[in-house]
């Protein structure tokens, strides 16, 4: 590291630590030649993100919109606000342990389902709805149906039965 005051190229670490943020490495240094001290920090760089959606257009990743859109499916649900942080923590290191930095939207999605459905039956159809665009009640049975049992079609017209007379 290059001292700031002489430019000298050798300059020696004297201590090291996290920050409180535990994001970087504090070094506190020393220049043998002008012998002043200066600290530095050293950060992990990450890649920028990008989704690819449907239409064509890209956005950056933004984990604050993915954060809201579990929170909303979770909303009046028995889930606590660290479980949602620990769930959208492990899709955004699954998003950065891929080989690519442009990611299609469908997978984020099917990707916050899979770990949705998971966590809590209630938010996964309330996501699922949303990301899949329900437009009758029939596609919210079928997805419960697929949820109590997901290898057997039949016990999708009969949820389909049992939906549509509850709504009646």
């Amino acid at each position: 590291m290059q001292c700031p005051y002489c430019t000298f190229v050798d300059t020696r670490v004297l201590d090291s630590r996290l920050t409180s943020t535990l994001d970087a490495v504090r070094r506190r240094r020393s220049c043998p030649q002008c012998e002043k001290r200066f600290t530095t920090y050293e950060r992990i760089e990450l890649l920028d993100l990008s989704v690819a959606k449907k239409d064509g257009r890209r956005e950056p990743f933004d984990r604050q919109k993915l954060l809201k859109g579990v929170v909303k499916a979770c909303e009046k649900r028995p889930v606590t606000m660290e479980r949602i942080q620990q769930l959208v923590d492990e899709i955004e290191l699954v998003l950065r342990q891929q080989d690519r930095t442009e990611i299609p939207s469908r997978k984020v999605g099917e990707l916050i389902m899979n770990k949705l459905k998971d966590l809590d039956a209630v938010a996964y159809v309330r996501f699922a709805s949303v990301y899949r665009r329900f437009t009758d009640a029939s596609q919210f049975a079928e997805e419960v149906a697929k949820l109590k049992n997901p290898a057997t079609p039949k016990t999708v017209g009969k949820a389909k039965k049992q939906l549509a007379q509850a709504l009646v």
